[in-house]
């Protein structure tokens, strides 16, 4: 495929996932039914449709449309690269340019700051009383493609010989401050999923403030642990990479754990899944953690369409649920254990507000640490506070 046909099928894609269909679920698609497309057509494709997606106000402004034509165009502007030679209809490109789409555009820096920064609208004023000082720079690192981290599983390697092991499969790693686990993947990250190290589960994909939060948690040898909301269960993997302990995992959507026994099992950690009324005589546990439903707002340079299509409602919701969450876990806790709670979001509300609500409504328990992780220090953005019974 030449770069014009390219931008015009990522302009088809971003027309249907504006209207509310699924980026991911577009791209598989529209791979299935353009098979003469190769690898490297379709992953130009995919960071067309999510560089944009990344940063869809200000390219719609530099675009002159919230369409898929526009965003693509205020890529290329915001690139600084040529637009006309692109924009022909020859070979299967984009139409040429109209008489309106060639008159001058500002730049990205004279747009407004929260228009250029890619700032949702719906929740500017949370987000800027959120991060009040960082709110410009925080919201610009999230324009930007997330970095690839691994977690190397230490019960079986070592971080140093991990990277050497993928330095042998062609992927280049660097060490990341963030967490001892943690590497950073510099070159060939998607050759990571089929490289030995990977399948031999010497290591798994992880963002490294993700590991972070993990190795906050307090986990004795033979603890019995409960990962409340695990997910995909990487949080779970996480801590069974330190140490030896009993691991429990149970998610509200059972379904959501189905990749984690064939992962546990790469890693040769034993997870026990509890799900439906298994959870309810499994307790307690001397450490229950709660990775909870949340906004997803450190993470939107990973999945762009939730930094657009959450609302001032969806945040409510979720603060409550977050509550609910909270408050049955702190009943599955031993005696003497220790509550963990965890967002990947920027969000107070989501984070420190919810922990002293917790506290206050709560009695008998006490804040025994507390971190905020921003996406300026590399990874996503999250929060962790550390519970325990006083």
């Amino acid at each position: 495929m030449t770069p014009a046909a390219r931008i015009a099928a990522a302009i088809g894609i971003l027309d249907a996932c504006l209207a509310g269909a699924a980026a991911e679920k577009l791209l598989t698609t529209w791979a299935r039914q353009n098979r003469y497309a190769g690898s490297g057509d379709r992953a130009a494709i995919r960071d067309h449709v999510y560089d944009a997606l990344r940063c869809r106000r200000s390219y719609a402004a530099l675009g002159g449309a919230q369409t898929g034509r526009g965003l693509m165009l205020g890529l290329l502007r915001a690139t600084d690269q040529p637009v006309e030679p692109l924009f022909t209809g020859d070979g299967y490109g984009p139409a040429p340019l109209n008489a309106e789409e060639r008159a001058p555009w500002p730049t990205l820096d004279a747009l407004p700051p929260e228009v250029a920064c890619d700032c949702p609208a719906a929740l500017a004023d949370v987000l800027r009383d959120s991060l009040g000082a960082q709110f410009v720079p925080v919201m610009g690192a999230l324009r930007h493609r997330a970095p690839v981290f691994l977690r190397v599983n230490t019960q079986r390697i070592s971080r140093d010989a991990a990277a050497e092991a993928l330095a042998e499969a062609g992927i280049a790693t660097r060490p990341s401050p963030l967490s001892p686990t943690a590497l950073q993947v510099t070159e060939n990250p998607r050759r990571v999923q089929q490289s030995r190290p990977y399948l031999d589960g010497l290591v798994e994909m992880q963002d490294a403030a993700s590991q972070a939060v993990a190795d906050m948690m307090p986990v004795a040898p033979g603890a019995r642990v409960l990962d409340y909301c695990a997910g995909g269960g990487g949080k779970t993997l996480a801590l069974a990479g330190r140490v030896q302990a009993r691991f429990h995992a149970h998610d509200a959507d059972a379904g959501r754990m189905r990749d984690l026994p064939a992962r546990a099992g790469r890693a040769g950690v034993a997870v026990r899944l509890l799900e439906g009324d298994a959870l309810a005589g499994a307790g307690p546990f001397d450490l229950v953690l709660c990775d909870v439903p949340c906004s997803g707002s450190g993470a939107w340079r990973r999945s762009p369409e939730a930094k657009w299509r959450t609302t001032p409602d969806d945040l409510a919701r979720l603060c409550a649920i977050q509550a609910a969450i909270l408050t049955r876990a702190a009943a599955l806790v031993a005696e003497d254990g220790a509550l963990g709670y965890a967002t990947c979001s920027l969000i107070e509300a989501e984070n420190g507000a919810q922990i002293q609500a917790f506290l206050a409504q709560t009695p008998g328990w006490v804040l025994e640490a507390e971190r905020r992780l921003s996406p300026l220090e590399g990874g996503d953005g999250f929060y962790a506070a550390v519970l325990r019974r006083g």
